[in-house]
């Protein structure tokens, strides 16, 4: 009994190995045994590891809308950035789930949030391990720079793409829902053919020492025909190459504004503009609408002297065409920068200098 059993056990190693191994006269292909973690710090996969730790996904329920966003960690207090498109369905009694990359979930509150520059900041409390990125410099960013977009498109989370810089400075509008003009954002963006499909949105998009230079906020679309840009809707089509994402160092200020205030404060010129002037360049309106003067009473526009039908072609040498890019150009900056305007006026074109001043509406 004693050799039977033997024999028989020896029988079911020989047969398990045979299996696992194949047998003696088995081909076997050869295969190169790479070792893990031999990546390059500034290759894509090196960068995905350094900033994969830092990225959130965020679900959002309100009562009629809810949607899947991207953020990342601004700081070990759990601040978190993100766009304010993605947390808008919550509204004011709307949940708002966070999902860190290695699987643990909060619930997350927004602390601030701003329509004109789409951003906004949520904030998880009882998280330990926080693993905050680091903010690089967007105006050192180059054209044909490498760049890496990390989200979560179409709900697939920690998906990483890659591509380069394809153009800085391209002014875009995105929005504008509501048909109020409240929630349209203008945004001096950089241009990038990374892939990015709905549910990117917020997410960041990273240099190739995996620091942040943008936050991804729009795409156009096969199907937009010739209207423009969506931040994200889960209704429109997939990326055709051409990403925009909001400059981390206009970011870094709303966001700070966003955690120290609850509000962004806006640059403004102090005159209200002619949206629909088909000319080149922006017209300040002869009449506002409203009944406000054109050109606000002691405002930035009236010390340097801008008039009510001036038409703005330049900001700072950099040539504007409608009044959306003169809008965009002045969000590019702080409160309290100063501008070089060229104004035409009467056919003949002169140059002013302009102090913006600050607003707090969203």
């Amino acid at each position: 009994m004693a050799l039977a059993l033997l024999a028989g056990g020896a029988g079911g190693v020989a047969g398990a190995y045979i299996e696992r191994y194949g047998g003696i006269d088995d081909i076997k292909l050869p295969q190169v045994a790479d070792g893990v973690g031999s990546r390059s710090p500034e290759s894509v996969a090196g960068i995905a590891r350094a900033a994969l730790p830092g990225v959130v996904t965020l679900h959002v329920r309100g009562n009629a809308e809810q949607g899947t966003g991207t953020g990342f960690v601004l700081d070990r207090q759990g601040h978190i950035l993100t766009n304010n498109h993605v947390v808008e369905p919550a509204g004011t009694g709307g949940e708002i789930s966070v999902t860190f990359s290695g699987g643990q979930t909060a619930r997350a509150k927004v602390v601030g949030k701003d329509g004109g520059y789409d951003l906004a900041v949520v904030q998880v409390e009882g998280v330990t391990g926080l693993h905050p990125l680091t903010l690089g410099d967007s105006d050192a960013a180059q054209v044909g720079d490498p760049v890496v977009a990390i989200g979560a498109p179409y709900d697939l989370a920690n998906t990483v793409t890659s591509g380069i810089i394809s153009a800085k400075q391209r002014p875009i509008t995105a929005g504008g829902k509501k048909g109020d003009g409240s929630d349209v954002s203008y945004v001096d963006a950089l241009q990038t053919d990374a892939p990015i499909n709905p549910g990117n949105s917020g997410g960041p998009l990273v240099d190739a020492k995996a620091r942040v230079i943008g936050i991804n906020s729009a795409i156009r679309a096969a199907d937009s025909g010739s209207g423009g840009l969506d931040g994200g809707s889960s209704s429109q089509g997939g990326s055709i190459g051409l990403g925009f994402a909001i400059p981390i160092n206009q970011a870094k200020r709303v966001a700070e504004e966003l955690i120290n205030t609850g509000r962004a404060t806006h640059p403004v010129i102090g005159v209200t503009l002619e949206m629909e002037y088909d000319g080149d360049g922006a017209r300040v309106t002869q009449a506002a609408k409203t009944g406000a003067a054109p050109v606000t009473p002691g405002g930035p526009g009236a010390k340097a002297g801008i008039r009510p039908g001036d038409v703005i072609t330049q900001v700072d040498g950099a040539a504007v065409h409608s009044g959306e890019e003169l809008i965009i150009k002045v969000r590019s900056h702080r409160p309290g920068d100063t501008l070089t305007l060229t104004v035409q006026r009467d056919g003949a074109e002169r140059s002013v200098r302009l102090t913006l001043g600050s607003s707090s509406r969203n």
